[in-house]
């Protein structure tokens, strides 16, 4: 072996990744990423869960209940409700996570806890939540374990049970309830966007642009052309997702499957528009590739469907909006889970058509009919 020669080739692979930007720059990225992702953004400890109180009570020891769980952070109380049905509209319509309820007979049953030979049957609080997200129920377990004589008068006894969990749309608690719908969208993201971020990608290393720029094909259309063919190949994975969750995992479907569809369609036009966008910015299919993976970890990680989003940092949820998994986690586990209509879920759908329009103008304004 000739030490010269050898290294004369790592100096020249040396160079030439020096002078290829873009992978230099994922070299230092993807760590830096990966660092702030899993270090800053990702955080365990569920806070600040949106929620509602229903107090039908309204007593001092109610008030002092509502407001000793609101210091503890987990839950922010963003509505006061008066009847049962607000609670239930409320969570269907994914604004709210959980809901504290204190019964008519709230006093009652704290003193009934005193009797020994006769107890009250039921626990004096209860919690609801929204068991289509499986990070919730873990939340109210832990507010579940409260002492409640932390809570309310000291005088009166704690209770063997302080609060009753009641766990909306999967009671069960079955784990592939919460993880199928989801992995929808990281199946959907994972092949759309890696498939159309190298489409004109090819088409300038094969040479195919020579013969396109000969056509008045414009520059949208040949955008539109790249995009087309992916969403039925897009709908169909989500059918297929759809047949086996249900066959083998028994996930219901408790919304139209319309809805199920239209939400598939719009979060694929959305990746498949982040796919487009990203091949106009690479040279190379490798590159292409490289830019694609770049945006599967922070779309995985910060959507909500490993990691709590209400544990994340407010810049961290702020990086989560743009992205569209984000808004499709909760539009799919609304719709398939909670019986939820389109109609009530239309900020998700207004984020995906905005990042649509967004990337796809860029995209079309990026693609040329002409070699650079």
């Amino acid at each position: 072996m000739n030490l010269r020669r050898l290294f004369s080739i790592v100096l020249k692979e040396l160079r030439q990744l020096r002078r290829d930007r873009l992978t230099f720059a994922m070299i230092v990225g993807i760590p830096t990423m990966q660092l702030l992702l899993f270090g800053y953004a990702i955080n365990l400890d569920i806070r600040q869960l949106p929620a509602a109180v229903l107090d039908q009570a309204q007593t001092a020891h109610a008030r002092e209940v509502v407001a000793a769980l609101a210091q503890t952070g987990v839950m922010d109380f963003h509505y006061r409700l008066q009847t049962p049905q607000e609670l239930d509209d409320l969570i269907r319509a994914g604004r709210i996570s959980a809901a504290l309820v204190i019964p008519p007979d709230f006093e009652r049953r704290l003193a009934g806890q005193n009797i020994d030979t006769q107890p009250w049957p039921r626990p004096p609080l209860q919690i609801v939540v929204d068991g289509s997200d499986q990070v919730v129920q873990q939340a109210a377990a832990q507010l579940a374990l409260l002492p409640l004589q932390k809570l309310i008068d000291p005088a009166v006894a704690t209770p063997a049970k302080n609060v009753e969990i009641v766990n909306f749309y999967n009671p069960a608690r079955l784990a592939p309830v919460n993880t199928v719908p989801g992995l929808i969208g990281v199946i959907l993201t994972m092949t759309m966007v890696l498939f159309t971020a190298m489409a004109i990608v090819r088409e300038r290393e094969r040479g195919n642009l020579e013969f396109l720029i000969a056509t008045p094909v414009s520059p949208f259309e040949l955008t539109l052309g790249k995009v087309l063919p992916f969403v039925g190949i897009g709908l169909l994975q989500v059918t297929v997702v759809l047949l086996l969750g249900v066959a083998i995992f028994h996930v219901p479907i408790r919304g139209s499957l319309f809805d199920v569809y239209g939400a598939a369609l719009a979060f694929i036009v959305a990746s498949l528009s982040l796919g487009v966008f990203i091949s106009t910015l690479a040279k190379t299919q490798f590159q292409s590739m490289q830019l694609a993976f770049f945006t599967f970890l922070p779309q995985i990680l910060l959507s909500g469907f490993m990691f709590p989003y209400a544990g994340m940092p407010r810049p961290a949820q702020w990086l989560a909006e743009i992205f569209p998994m984000t808004h499709f986690i909760r539009l799919i586990r609304g719709i398939m889970l909670r019986g939820a209509h389109l109609a009530e879920l239309w900020p998700e759908l207004a984020a995906l058509a905005a990042f649509c329009v967004v990337t796809l103008t860029i995209a079309v304004l990026r693609t040329r009919k002409r070699l650079d």
